[in-house]
């Protein structure tokens, strides 16, 4: 079965989860996001698409990232 990442939730609340999303975050150019102190503050009220849009990263790149390590993406 494979793990579920929801789009619509903060990606605090996505990493206290699975802390394995903090390093895919970081290869897919969210570096900040492995700051203990920025995941808590901005962490939680960024979502992914949010922060996709912020970096410039586009969104279908990172939800194929994450089905080729094993994740079901839901809006």
């Amino acid at each position: 079965m494979s793990k579920i990442i929801e789009l619509s939730r903060s990606i605090y609340d996505l990493c206290k989860e699975d802390p394995k999303i903090i390093d895919i975050m970081k290869a897919l150019g969210f570096e900040q996001i492995s700051s203990p102190a920025v995941l808590k503050t901005a962490g939680r009220f960024m979502t992914i698409p949010k922060g996709a849009e912020m970096k410039g990263i586009p969104l279908e790149k990172i939800k194929e990232e994450f089905i080729n390590r094993g994740y079901s993406v839901m809006s």
